[in-house]
């Protein structure tokens, strides 16, 4: 069936915002500045101050919720107000899992290449399955412990890749490793996340926008709080400040006073994931969860084509047959290779309840798919 335009105009939204989420980040991370006091020109690397913009990001989704409710009163439309009430702190341990697998991941851009970290990210699926055995009785098929088993071969070859690459003084080698092994670590809190949402959350049929908007106040206000004691936190050689503290939000406003375009790195990322997370959700509704899952693998190889163009980084063959390899591993997790096999076989196209699988079964996504 032939999409829509209004369809087509959410892939291109999904697919453009996205992709500018990761870049805006580390474009961010690429500018140096002068910091408060006269300190010496320096890197912008302020992970926790970036991560607070994007709860800031995820937060306006709640704007977007109450208008969309405003414009379905007077008609029928549950989805936009669901009929079961629910408590509002049932976000909270989500929030608290989010905010802390996004911030190690900001930490990670700050160590890694953008393209790396994208396809890094797709470890999720690896601990997503093995969580959801665990914790939510869930019986795996064989095509998803295939996807895994690719999955773990494809990280392999993308960390080869990085370890063999040329490094600057930017991203030394030693970086390089932590800031991978960051990704990964994160993927397993967003996993829990997951877990989370589907064990306590989605049986209350709480609308899509709402559940990030909600998750990303309770992130934004915590994260705020907690960046006066990172002011005063040792870091050493692992913060990218002068003072060597874990956060200086001082410093990263005075570094954006000085270089204005840093401010607009920032923006684009706050705003790019308010408007990624609404597309993603949309796509889902108005096309499939498959679709949303292909739009998302495009972007990475968007971000990876960017990143050479605008030299970030080298190129490395590695690199396209570790993304394969994941490519791979994630399409037959989520089941992508049934309508193939079926059109193959010329048989029965699957049912349109396959599209419509639960989160850690088959093509859901987490409420909150940040960058």
């Amino acid at each position: 069936m032939a999409w829509t335009k209004y369809q087509l105009f959410l892939a291109g939204l999904m697919l453009v915002t996205g992709s500018i989420n990761t870049l805006s980040a580390k474009w961010a991370d690429n500018f140096m500045a002068e910091g408060c006091g006269g300190s010496k020109e320096h890197s912008f690397q302020h992970p926790f101050l970036q991560a607070v913009g994007m709860f800031l990001g995820e937060f306006s989704c709640l704007a977007a919720f109450y208008l969309l409710r405003c414009r379905a009163a007077g008609q029928s439309d549950s989805s936009v107000d669901p009929q079961q009430p629910f408590n509002p702190l049932l976000f909270l341990p989500p929030a608290l899992c989010d905010m802390t697998g996004t911030s190690l991941m900001y930490v990670a851009l700050n160590m890694t290449s953008a393209s790396s970290f994208q396809m890094l990210r797709g470890a999720v699926i690896i601990f997503t399955g093995l969580f959801s055995v665990a914790f939510l009785g869930r019986r795996l098929v064989m095509s998803q412990w295939l996807g895994i088993l690719a999955t773990i071969a494809g990280l392999v070859v993308v960390g080869l890749a990085d370890l063999l690459s040329k490094h600057d003084n930017q991203h030394k080698l030693s970086e390089v490793i932590t800031g991978d092994l960051l990704i990964i670590m994160a993927q397993i809190i967003v996993a829990i996340q997951m877990v989370l949402e589907e064990k306590f959350v989605y049986k209350h049929n709480v609308h899509p926008l709402r559940a990030v908007g909600t998750e990303g106040l309770f992130g934004f206000v915590i994260l705020s709080l907690l960046l006066v004691p990172m002011y005063y936190i040792p870091a050493g050689s692992f913060s990218g400040n002068p003072r060597g503290t874990l956060e200086d939000a001082l410093d990263a406003f005075c570094q954006v006073g000085r270089q204005p375009l840093i401010a607009m790195a920032l923006l684009g990322n706050i705003s790019s994931i308010a408007f990624f997370n609404f597309a993603g959700i949309s796509v889902t509704k108005e096309l499939s969860a498959t679709t949303r899952m292909v739009l998302d693998s495009l972007r990475t190889v968007v971000i990876w084509a960017l990143s050479l163009a605008l030299g970030w980084e080298a190129f490395h063959a590695l690199q396209i047959l570790g993304f394969l390899i994941l490519l791979m591993g994630t399409a037959l997790y989520n089941g992508l290779h049934r309508p193939l096999l079926g059109r193959l076989s010329r048989g029965r196209p699957p049912a349109e309840e396959s599209e419509q699988e639960r989160l850690l079964g088959g093509t859901r996504t987490p409420i909150n798919d940040t960058s």
